[in-house]
Formats: structure tokens, C-alpha cells, sequence
């Protein structure tokens, strides 16, 4: 007698929510395929940090196990900055008071603002690269990633569902499927019928990484950067600069700059470009900062810069939506954060580990799944970002509501 194969979870999008995802189902032998847009992993820059909280550790562990945290953990650079960030003024190169970012009003901005949290283990502030992470979460689960397949929506049968393809074609039947394929993803459009939205700033920002040896005018600590000066809004950069490293030129850290609307204006309006223009860019608008700060721009690989749109969903939280048992939606797809308080993938591991294990619990697909997730994820996913828009009203300058304008697809 043939036993029947099981049909596989689908997953889309192989950012970093996506992958832990695939690491907790691959745990608990439940068969899964990942559809990626990209060509590989490295196929966008990818040189950006993220800085990782208690609790999206915690979420991290309970995925990889002992075993494979390890290794997470060892990759991962453990930064002193028990005393949160140190500011530095982009013009004269010195230390100034930090002030907690607040609203100004309940009008501006929602409860639930509250002081940025750097350290999360050992009075480290811990980080690693969204490439590092994202190529640590996929060991393993290598035969299961098909790139170059773009998801642009999906049809549900009634033994299942189907990813359907930008080229027309459809995947094999699924269990179910999940989107996770960030702030464009058109299964969370589908699924919510248009109720998740993701909002644009207006805000803008820059990626970029130069050698270590070029930050060693600042030291240790995790900076920012400010420049109150420009004309039509503030610029500051943010950097985590790791013990031990300094002296290695092999060796590249790097920084975030940020802009209020208006500041950052890259060609045509196209925050597709990355390289070049986006370095000259952040040069230009660092060329009269103090001589302490400019060799991270002057010696940065242009190559490696980025533009990126800061953009929110929904102040008030994550909005209700039909649920539907075979199809949900995790990290940016759900729920998309300023970087304003480093929260939005500490969030999105968060879903992995909860939608994972649910998942492992019930041994791969069943009725009730994703109504749990969704109930459960919405509580700490509105708090996340009502928190992380607080804080980028006040160093973003933003503001936004139900009529402002959201990114298309």
C-alpha cells in the first residue's frame, strides 16, 4: 500500500521571518517550499544591521535549539552600550545630551511610545546583518527554497491552496500558505481584502558600510549621528561599532542615515537605485560634518549602498481581517515599522516562533491555526508598532493617519 505524501506549507518571501519560519517547520518534519522574487540571497544589498532584542532572541532560540543558536549567537556582535545611544553633533564631532524621544501630543502619536531598549543580553547590545541572519536561518533548508519566483497572489481549493506566480503559472497544491514577503506583499492584500496597509512617511534613509578602521574616531558604542543644520529637515546616521574589530580594513561595519520628508531625494524619485547614487547622495549631505566622523563616508563601498523608504502600517495596530484557515501572514507582511527603536524583525521572529510552534503542536496544517496566530500576534504586533512609530514622530518628524498615502505594489 502507498502511503500518501503530505502536501507542503508554502511560504512567500525568504526574508528573514520567512526563513526562521522554514527552520521551525524543517524541526518538526513538516514539509514546506519557499518561493523567493530575488535570484539569491545576495541578489539585493543586504549590508544594513539589525539589532536584536530579549525577546527576538528569545523567539531565535526556541527555533534553532541550543545547538544551532549557537552558532547564531557566536555570529552575532555584542556591543557596549548599556547607557543607550551616545549622540554625537554631525558638525562640531561631539557628545550631546540624549533625550528620549516623545510624542508632543496624543494627537501625533499613540500610547505606547516609551524609552528605546538597546541591550538585551550580558548589558550587550546585541546585532548581526540581515545577509548573516538570513544565510544562518536557511542551513538546512536549501532544497526547499525556489528562487526567482515571484508571488502575486492565490487560489484556495478545498483540499487546499495554490500560490499563483507573476508569470501566470501556479505551484503545486499546499497546505497552506504564508506570506511573508514584506511591505508589497500581495497575499496580505488578498487576505485582508485591502484592510493591511502600509502607510509612506515620507521619510527616507540611506544604507551604506565602509572598513571597520573607518570608525575608529568614534570607538565603541552604538551612535547617532545629528545634523539639525540642513535647511529643510534633520539628517542623522545610526552605527554599532563592535569591539575587537577596528583594526581589520576586511572587516566592514554599517551605518543607517536617516532623513526627515524631504531631505533624501534620490533620482526620479526610484528607490530601486542602489550604489553610486545613493552613496554621493549620503556624501553630499555629509560633506561640512567634523572631520571625526566623515572617513565613514569617505572610504564607504559605493556598492553597497541602498536607498529606503520608512514606512508604518496602521498606528492603531494590526486591523482585523476574515480569517482564513489556510493562508496568514507574517513579519512586514502584517505588520511594517519605522526602524525608529530597532523593532520591527525582533517582531517579525516573534510570528516564526509562534506560528511555528503552533504548527508543530498540531503536526503541519489544521483548522484553527492561524485564527490562534492571528489573535496572539496581533496583541504584541500593535504594541510594536505603535511603539515604533512614537518614536519616528519625533526623530523622523512624521506623521500619518488613515488618509495618508500608502506604497503601492
Amino acid at each position: 500500500m502507498t502511503s500518501q505524501v503530505r502536501k507542503p506549507i508554502l511560504i512567500s518571501g525568504a526574508g528573514p521571518s520567512s526563513l526562521l519560519l522554514a527552520r521551525s517547520l524543517l524541526r518538526s518534519s513538516i514539509p514546506f517550499l519557499v518561493f523567493e522574487r530575488d535570484s539569491s540571497l545576495s541578489f539585493r544589498a543586504q549590508g544594513y544591521r539589525l539589532r536584536l532584542s530579549t525577546q527576538g532572541l528569545d523567539a531565535i532560540e526556541s527555533v534553532l535549539s541550543p545547538d544551532g543558536f549557537q552558532k547564531f549567537w557566536d555570529t552575532c556582535g555584542k556591543t557596549g552600550g548599556s547607557k543607550g545611544f551616545a549622540s554625537i553633533n554631525a558638525l562640531t564631532g561631539e557628545e550631546i545630551p540624549e533625550v528620549t524621544p516623545q510624542p508632543e501630543s496624543q494627537k501625533e502619536s499613540p500610547k505606547g511610545v516609551g524609552k528605546e531598549v538597546l541591550t538585551s543580553r550580558d548589558g550587550k547590545t546585541v546585532g548581526i546583518s540581515r545577509g548573516e541572519m538570513r544565510s544562518l536561518f536557511l542551513e538546512g533548508c536549501e532544497p526547499f527554497i525556489r528562487f526567482a519566483h515571484h508571488v502575486t497572489g492565490y487560489r484556495l481549493t478545498p483540499t487546499g491552496v495554490h500560490a499563483i506566480f507573476k508569470d501566470g503559472t501556479e505551484s503545486i497544491e499546499g497546505e497552506m500558505l504564508i506570506g511573508g514577503d514584506g511591505i508589497y506583499s500581495r497575499i496580505a492584500k488578498q487576505l485582508s481584502q485591502g484592510k493591511l496597509k502600509t502607510y509612506d512617511t515620507g521619510a527616507r534613509g540611506i544604507h551604506g558600510k565602509a572598513p571597520s578602521t573607518a570608525f575608529k574616531g568614534l570607538g565603541e558604542g552604538v551612535w547617532r549621528i545629528v545634523d539639525d543644520s540642513k535647511p529643510n529637515g534633520k539628517v542623522f546616521v545610526i552605527t554599532n561599532v563592535r569591539p575587537g574589530d577596528m583594526d581589520d580594513p576586511n572587516i566592514d561595519f554599517g551605518w543607517t542615515m536617516g532623513g526627515q520628508p524631504g531631505v533624501i531625494k534620490p533620482p526620479n524619485d526610484d528607490f530601486a537605485i542602489i550604489g553610486r547614487p545613493a552613496a554621493e547622495i549620503a556624501k553630499s549631505l555629509s560633506s561640512n560634518w567634523h572631520a571625526r566622523l566623515k572617513p565613514l563616508f569617505d572610504h564607504m563601498d559605493e556598492s553597497e549602498a541602498a536607498f529606503w523608504k520608512i514606512t508604518c502600517s496602521t498606528p492603531s495596530g494590526v486591523p482585523e481581517w476574515k480569517n482564513e484557515p489556510r493562508v496568514t501572514v507574517i513579519g512586514d507582511a502584517a505588520h511594517s515599522m519605522t526602524p525608529a527603536g530597532g523593532i520591527g524583525a525582533n517582531t517579525g521572529v516573534r510570528d516564526s516562533d509562534l506560528l511555528g510552534r503552533l504548527l508543530g503542536e498540531a503536526g503541519g496544517y489544521k483548522d484553527g491555526v492561524t485564527l490562534t496566530y492571528e489573535r496572539e500576534m496581533r496583541v504584541y504586533a500593535s504594541e510594536a508598532v505603535r511603539a515604533s512609530y512614537g518614536m519616528a514622530t519625533k526623530q523622523f518628524g512624521v506623521f500619518i493617519d488613515e488618509s495618508s498615502p500608502t506604497v503601492g505594489s
